[in-house]
């Protein structure tokens, strides 16, 4: 529940005017009422700072249907969590099998029964209330086993280290970039400390790089580039296909992180949305510790130099939606920077 209002915020979307009037008749005297007439819209206010605690979301509706609003809310950790109720005319058994399967708590068949809408309603905010009580019990029980695969996470990403003396405190600073740029985005608590677990293994591949070229000092001739570029896909191989949501992230973030907004990164040329979020993060956060870091063959950028550059690189290098957000979190990265400095390595 949003802490400015006693109510909770309910967001209906429908293309008909009618429609939404009749549902804010009947919801409005419990709840914060939002609208929105097409999907694009519903998206917007859904990723808001004030997200809705639910939303109930018609099917049938030019541009994005309502299927198509559902599978993007729980793709994106910013609006994942919100219960979504389909509200539609689509009435057989196939539509709503497919609406549970995209996510959906519940699927309302027009015309409405109000004392039905009120009803589901409350139950799933109910329900959702208990989810996340009991999200956060559980993960207070299972801290220990979850602390043992964070410990063996952070040895991976220290054999790592011990090949390539440049990650060391990088991997701390650029671990606490990501969390910081995840949360401004507006992750949920649980994907946002996934990411900052996970964001150390992003070069863990470099295991399998020969020293010399590893290690050079100067700069790497082409055929040398080709070799480092690997790290990418041996760090997907080494983490491997597992179904821990953890390592799951950690192998996307391995093997991204070098992608490019405009398609021009290695090893698989992702593009846009294509590149996973926690991939584009970590890109982010990478280079930019990288540029302001003290390398064998570099000395560091100054902030303002490093920041230019990432301006420069938005939507070419990085999610430009990205480099805004980094820029808002700025100071905070810099207390990370002054805490973690490479004095400590």
């Amino acid at each position: 529940m949003n802490s400015a209002s006693d109510k909770e915020r309910i967001l209906i979307v429908d293309d008909t005017p009618d429609n939404i009037d009749l549902l804010v008749g009947v919801l409005q005297p419990d709840y914060e009422i939002m609208a929105a007439i097409n999907g694009e819209r519903a998206l917007k206010i859904a990723r808001a700072p004030n997200k809705p605690d639910m939303i109930l979301l018609d099917i049938m509706m030019p541009g994005l249907d309502g299927y198509e609003v559902c599978r993007q809310l729980k793709a994106d950790p910013a609006t994942s969590e919100i219960p979504v109720i389909f509200i539609t005319a689509k009435s057989e058994v196939a539509d709503e099998t497919q609406g549970f399967a995209l996510g959906a708590v519940d699927y309302i068949t027009k015309p409405i029964s109000p004392p039905i809408v009120r009803a589901r309603v409350h139950t799933h905010l109910t329900l959702h209330d208990q989810r996340r009580a009991m999200a956060r019990e559980v993960r207070e029980r299972t801290r220990e086993l979850h602390e043992t695969r964070l410990e063996i996470i952070r040895h991976l990403a220290r054999a790592a280290e011990f090949r390539d003396k440049d990650t060391g405190t990088h991997i701390i600073r650029m671990s606490h970039y990501s969390r910081l740029l995840g949360q401004a985005y507006g992750g949920n608590e649980e994907w946002v400390d996934r990411l900052f677990n996970a964001a150390p293994m992003h070069d863990v591949g470099k295991i399998g790089i020969p020293d010399h070229i590893l290690l050079k000092p100067g700069k790497l001739d082409e055929a040398e580039w080709e070799v480092m570029k690997r790290h990418t896909t041996y760090g997907g191989e080494i983490i491997g296909d597992n179904p821990s949501p953890l390592l799951q992230m950690a192998r996307n973030i391995a093997l991204t992180h070098h992608e490019r907004w405009d398609g021009s990164g290695y090893p698989a040329g992702l593009k846009g949305e294509e590149i996973p979020l926690e991939g584009r993060i970590v890109a982010l956060a990478d280079v930019f510790d990288a540029l302001t870091s003290v390398r064998p063959y570099k000395q560091a950028w100054t902030v303002e130099a490093a920041v230019a550059e990432m301006r420069q690189g938005a939507g070419k290098h990085f999610d430009p939606h990205l480099v805004t957000l980094f820029e808002g979190i700025l100071p905070d990265c810099l207390n990370i920077q002054s805490r973690y400095g490479d004095t400590l390595a």
